[in-house]
């Protein structure tokens, strides 16, 4: 049994010796390219009335940070509007393996987005397909920036991903 045990402590060090020589991972230059959305932000939205509920104006408050590592921009949101109040948390990110952006959205509604992303020069789609009254569905957040303190944005939804309906525009504003 003191031959295991010893075997046991020598495999604990070498373990714990090769993970201290180990440097933590570092953030690729593609998160960089997320810098942009760092702030405070204010948003005004106006909703189109649709069968998801009425339409009206939106005013958010968003504050993004990273989070330590640098790995992961972290959003909380307080918005109010024609629906009501509420609050939310969105996680912004890369994925190197799938060559990705990703977006992770959960509000106090109860609804949650979970969406890729794709930059082409002063443009972001953020893109996701869900279920809306249990018929599949496209969404795609488009973001265009106007300067480097503001955007123009727009949510749309499609059935068949070729016909495209706006049910929202709004614009951001960073403090």
């Amino acid at each position: 049994m003191k031959v295991v045990g010893c075997y046991l402590v020598a495999c604990l060090v070498l373990a714990s010796a090769a993970v201290a020589q180990m440097e933590a991972p570092k953030p690729g230059p593609e998160l960089r390219k997320l810098d942009a959305f760092a702030g405070t932000w204010t948003l005004e939205a106006t909703l189109k009335a649709s069968s998801m509920g009425p339409g009206g104006t939106v005013t958010e408050k968003e504050n993004c940070e990273w989070q330590q590592g640098g790995f992961y921009l972290i959003c909380h949101s307080d918005y109010t509007g024609a629906m009501g109040a509420g609050v939310g948390l969105s996680v912004m990110g890369y994925s190197a393996d799938d060559k990705d952006y990703t977006y992770h959205e959960f509000n106090s509604w109860g609804e949650y987005a979970d969406s890729k992303g794709l930059m082409d020069g002063d443009t972001w789609t953020w893109s996701s397909e869900s279920k809306m009254g249990g018929k599949p569905m496209k969404s795609r957040f488009v973001i265009k920036w106007t300067s480097a303190t503001s955007y123009n944005c727009s949510y749309e939804t499609s059935q068949d991903g070729t016909k495209w309906t706006t049910g929202m525009e709004c614009k951001a504003t960073k403090k």
